[in-house]
């Protein structure tokens, strides 16, 4: 009862302070800018600081660093579950909130938490840019998507595909190819190789811990396809790309 007293009063106080929040569409505008790949609009919402915003977008503690760690957390729930509805692989989104959301806990100034939130909004924009999926995708092939993303590192096939949706393995090959223009012996070889992308850019692992760590069946193989689809072999892709501020100890982080 004493509650629901607080809240009348303080919604009365809002009222009379003309305490109003921003138009929904402006954040809708935004999200959407976020889910389609909007790189730009959502660079220039970064650059002139929105997020930062005092005015219009309420207050959800009286400390202003946990006020922006709240908003940050409510602002990547709604762009993950956007981003997922959107195409993105619901692991990848899932996998990518909770990186974010827990590097707030060792931010303890305003500013870091703008910087990590510009960091995070155009991550999941720049994801949703280069996605291969599309809203006209059918369920049995989003399944696929979604299964072939949280099973990178094992040896997919076609079969694996079949009896995990309870189709027919011909009729899921037809389908996967229509839906998308290409096999899905071709789409799992390619994620593998995007997956081994990353692991040479951001880590020191060798070709044949790669190589095993994505079930290729032997390292001159992992070479062999990531040369077709890269046009250049591992050890040059790393030469050109690695990153020596990154490093990652475990290849399944992302």
């Amino acid at each position: 009862m004493e509650l629901l007293k607080e809240w009348y009063v303080q919604e009365t106080k809002d009222s009379e302070e003309e305490n109003l929040h921003r138009p929904l569409n402006d954040e809708q505008t935004f999200f959407h800018a976020v889910s389609s790949g909007d790189i730009d609009f959502v660079r220039q919402n970064c650059m002139e600081q929105r997020f930062a915003e005092k005015g219009g977008v309420g207050t959800l503690s009286r400390d202003p660093v946990t006020n922006l760690k709240y908003h940050f957390v409510i602002t990547t729930a709604f762009i993950t579950r956007l981003c997922i509805a959107a195409g993105m692989e619901t692991e990848q989104a899932f996998r990518l909130s909770d990186f974010y959301i827990l590097k707030l806990d060792n931010l303890h100034t305003p500013q870091a938490v703008i910087d990590l939130h510009d960091q995070m909004v155009l991550d999941f924009t720049g994801k949703m840019r280069f996605n291969v999926r599309n809203l006209g995708t059918s369920k049995p092939v989003s399944i696929c998507i979604d299964y072939i993303y949280e099973h990178i590192k094992e040896r997919i096939t076609i079969e694996n595909l079949a009896e995990y949706t309870g189709l027919s393995a011909s009729y899921l090959s037809r389908l996967f190819k229509k839906e998308t223009g290409v096999s899905i012996s071709d789409y799992v070889r390619e994620k593998k190789i995007e997956k081994a992308q990353h692991l040479l850019k951001f880590c020191d692992y060798s070709l044949v811990e790669i190589s095993n760590y994505l079930s290729f069946s032997s390292q001159s193989h992992f070479i062999q396809m990531f040369k077709e689809f890269t046009g250049m072999t591992p050890k040059k892709y790393r030469d050109l790309y690695s990153s020596s501020s990154w490093s990652i100890v475990n290849p399944d982080r992302r």
